[in-house]
């Protein structure tokens, strides 16, 4: 048993058995490596990577290789999602040097940490032009031995053209109407109206992109917006990428049509989707929509939540298909002599014919994955819902796909929010609660005395390493949203915790940019700032979001400014990448809508108070935020001078430090929060 064996990350624990003598990252295996004049092998991934697996098996768990890399390197792993910083600097390296990136990366440093070789996956045997690990490990220590020199020239060349690569921030004047056009005419050059999405294969789902979609919709009335975000969510939800059984989305589709997934489900595409679903209804009253976001939340929560009530990171792509084989998609896909086994012949066949399944297959060895194909036919809902229940209770009894149970704040903070919103809109209280209690967790365990994150924990023990920008920005959004919904002024008080922090150790004072490491946070050979979004919102759009929410609820003017200037990267990027800024776009919709505030004041147990409530959070007003409570209550900031209109539960709009006059009619609030902004 090696390093690893100690580590909170479930990514590191899989290896912790490995012949090979790993290190985690830390100051030991740089002065290891130092002192035994070795150079460092940093191998980093994450638990449901497929690929990650398949390099392990072939190579870390070989007792040869793991004797050549025992004599000849200093061996470090990385879990992606514990330390995102690392994962970032180097990515960078790789992708600048290679043109390409991914997982497992595979990097060569010096011990002074400086990159000199990259990769990603290495097979045991040289295979379709690529060289064996074995046939790169032996170069690498060769040059190490005998070309030192040109070693640390390409080490030092490299470290320093990452420091001086400097980001174009656009200008410090925000985006405005021409620069969000700019985007969506983007957007529609790469759009696939075919079959939904933007680009070709592999397609992944673009959530971060949808928001804006729909909140230009909501601002502007643009009906070509609108379409792209319903055909899109149409299609990824009637296709494979989209649990039919048990709900849920996968990662991304390896195709264009959204049929065949890479089956590993992440919490964070699950807590966005959910999120749009539930955005999309509200926009729209799509009965789909509606199905789709209640069905991603309870998979959120009855496979993901951990005893301790937050959720976990992803459940894998690879899982036992029954004979010893870890095979990927093996738990979810089906054969027509599988479905006859559950079903028999006659409900068999009609199940085939509702989700897609052929005796050719759409994965391999004639499987085929679950979907819903565009027919002329009209299914009995009475009969499927039966044979649905019957397929997942055998489903359930294959072996399950293995689950990373470390919680990573960032993606928690998605997940409250969008179950907090989820649960609001659709009467699901239990939804309400799972995010207060994923709240609670991150409070009591990721949150320290001085409201320092930790990015992650596992089994109720917090982990070791700081949170980073997105991990503020996110949680402070999710406490946000609990405000909203829940009308506890609390989150609103733990949110300005985590963006003061964002103020003061994220953001540089001149130029109003965003990094993604603390100020005091561990030093790297560069230190990480990216605003594009990725699989999830950027730490620097989602603290804009964040900090421009918290200032409209609070009227704080401090953090509308930082808001402001974090958006100025949108004004330089939304025209030319739109796909990879959507979130920053989606939050440059709400300042030029304001954004609005609502604060609607009555009794909790009135009706009428209740009405006003759901009709504030059921507006489409990009960004809006609500602040419900009793008349004279200080619980959040929006409701101080409010009192009832003639004694009765009343609604009050602002923007630009302009107010409508105060309503008591939700049919009057639903105009107001659902109009356009002139």
């Amino acid at each position: 048993m090696n390093r690893l064996a100690h580590e909170t990350s479930p990514y590191l624990l899989q290896h912790a058995d490995n012949p090979v003598d790993w290190w985690p990252w830390s100051a030991e295996a740089f002065d290891e490596a130092r002192r035994s004049n070795r150079p460092v092998l940093l191998s980093v991934g994450y638990s449901a990577c497929h690929w990650c697996h398949v390099m392990a098996h072939e190579s870390f768990e070989d007792e040869a290789t793991a004797a050549y890399l025992n004599e000849h390197f200093v061996s470090v792993k990385v879990d992606r999602e514990e330390r995102p910083d690392v994962d970032a600097v180097y990515m960078e390296a790789v992708q600048a040097a290679t043109g390409q990136g991914g997982w497992p990366m595979t990097v060569f440093l010096t011990p002074d940490a400086e990159p000199f070789y990259f990769g990603t996956y290495f097979p045991p045997e040289p295979r379709h032009g690529m060289a064996s690990f074995r046939q790169v490990l032996e170069g690498v220590a060769s040059a190490w031995k005998d070309r030192r020199d040109e070693v640390a020239e390409v080490a030092g060349k490299i470290t320093r053209d990452l420091a001086e690569r400097e980001m174009s921030f656009g200008d410090s004047r925000v985006p405005g109407e021409e620069e969000l056009a700019g985007a969506l005419l983007g957007l529609t050059r790469d759009y696939d109206a075919a079959r939904g999405g933007f680009g070709g294969a592999p397609k992944f789902p673009p959530s971060m992109v949808i928001e804006f979609l729909l909140r230009h919709h909501a601002r502007t009335g643009s009906e070509g917006a609108l379409q792209m975000a319903v055909d899109t969510c149409e299609r990824m939800a009637r296709g494979g990428l989209y649990d039919q059984l048990g709900g849920g989305f996968a990662r991304y589709s390896v195709d264009r049509d959204w049929v065949v997934p890479h089956f590993e489900k992440m919490l964070y595409d699950n807590a966005l989707l959910c999120r749009v679903y539930a955005h999309l209804w509200r926009s729209t009253g799509s009965e789909l929509a509606r199905r789709v976001a209640l069905e991603t939340a309870d998979f959120m929560v009855r496979e993901l939540r951990t005893v301790e009530g937050g959720f976990a990171s992803a459940l894998d792509a690879d899982s036992d298909d029954g004979t010893g084989r870890h095979v990927e998609g093996a738990y979810y896909v089906w054969t027509p002599a599988r479905l006859r086994e559950v079903l028999g012949d006659a409900d068999a066949e009609f199940a085939a014919r509702y989700f897609g399944v052929t005796e050719e297959g759409t994965f391999e060895e004639g499987a085929s994955v679950l979907q819903l194909p565009q027919q002329e036919e009209v299914f009995d809902a009475d009969r499927l819902a039966p044979v649905r229940e019957r397929l997942l209770a055998a489903r359930d009894g294959r072996p399950a796909p293995g689950r990373d149970d470390k919680v990573v704040a960032a993606w928690n903070g998605l997940a409250v929010a969008a179950l907090a919103e989820t649960g609001a809109y659709f009467d699901r209280p239990d939804l309400v609660e799972a995010a207060i209690g994923a709240a609670d967790l991150l409070v009591r365990l990721h949150m320290d005395d001085r409201a320092r994150l930790v990015r992650t924990s596992k089994d109720g023990r917090a982990g070791a390493h700081a949170g980073v920008l997105e991990d503020y920005a996110d949680v402070a959004e999710g406490f946000l949203a609990l405000a909203s919904v829940t009308g506890e002024g609390v989150w609103l008080e733990f949110a300005g915790f985590l963006l003061d922090h964002v103020l003061a150790q994220f953001t540089d004072a001149e130029s109003g940019a965003l990094y993604d490491t603390a100020a005091d946070a561990e030093r790297l050979i560069r230190r990480p700032q990216d605003p594009t979004d990725n699989a999830t919102p950027s730490g620097w759009s989602a603290a804009a979001g964040a900090l421009l929410s918290y200032s409209a609820q609070t009227g704080a003017e401090p953090h509308r400014t930082a808001a402001e200037r974090a958006l100025g990267v949108v004004k330089a990027l939304g025209p030319r990448a739109p796909r990879f800024i959507g979130w920053g776009l989606a939050v440059a919709e709400a300042l030029l809508d304001g954004p609005r505030e609502v604060a609607v004041v009555g009794e909790a147990g009135d009706p009428a108070t209740t009405a006003l409530r759901r009709t504030a959070l059921l507006g489409t007003a990009p960004g809006a935020v609500v602040a419900v409570g009793a008349p004279e209550s200080d619980e959040l900031p929006l409701l101080a001078g409010r009192p009832l209109v003639d004694g009765k539960p009343a609604a009050y709009v602002c923007r630009n430090f302009v107010c409508d006059v105060p309503t008591t009619d939700p049919d009057r609030l639903r105009a107001v929060l659902n109009g356009r902004n002139a």
